[in-house]
């Protein structure tokens, strides 16, 4: 009972966050909800016994990633005002995005009935020695080997590409320049001045 009471309080937090992440008009406050969205589901990971996913969720996505996204959208200096302008003019792909995820929703929750699924039936409680990371670990590190390179590749190029954008030229931005520095003298940094000495009254 506690379970589905703690299960729905989350569910709720959540669909609320999600709801901030796209009608929020300040960029930061859209990921900061983001954030909330990954805690809460990383809460309901939790419910499931699912700890090392719930742990991963909270340490990876909003501890580094979000860090991450969060420091591109402050550096990028974006431009609101003009972001907005165009947003009535996409706002028919917006919803016939969400309306194609209603439709999903809908046929998974449509295709679980007909096949006899009772949804509020939970998972086999497992014995208190099994540990699904040691599992987790196994097909990830085994089965999964090279797509999980793979993604490790696509995060770095991600993380170059948001330093790229970060560094781009633009006016009143300062750069440093290696080889000035190196070939800069002590004449070019100091300047003696010989000044008479003052006459005492």
């Amino acid at each position: 009972m506690l379970i589905q009471v703690l299960f729905h309080l989350f569910a709720a937090i959540l669909i609320l966050a999600a709801l901030g992440v796209i009608t929020a008009r300040n960029p930061v406050y859209s990921a900061l909800a983001l954030v909330m969205c990954f805690i809460t589901s990383a809460a309901i990971w939790l419910l499931i016994e699912a700890e090392f996913l719930a742990v991963v969720l909270v340490l990876v996505y909003v501890g580094a990633v979000m860090v991450l996204f969060l420091f591109v959208v402050m550096m990028l200096d974006i431009n609101l005002a003009e972001l907005r302008q165009g947003f009535t003019r996409f706002a028919w792909l917006g919803w016939l995005t969400a309306l194609a995820v209603i439709v999903e929703i809908v046929g998974v929750v449509w295709a679980r009935g007909a096949l006899g699924i009772d949804p509020g039936h939970g998972g086999t409680p497992e014995p208190a020695t099994y540990s699904n990371t040691l599992d987790l670990g196994r097909v990830l590190y085994t089965h999964y080997a090279y797509p999980f390179e793979l993604a490790a590749m696509v995060l770095l190029v991600a993380i170059v590409a948001a330093i790229a954008l970060t560094m781009r030229r633009r006016q009143g931005l300062k750069y440093q320049d290696i080889g000035r520095q190196v070939a800069v003298r002590p004449a070019d940094r100091v300047r003696l001045v010989k000044m008479a000495p003052e006459k005492r009254p």
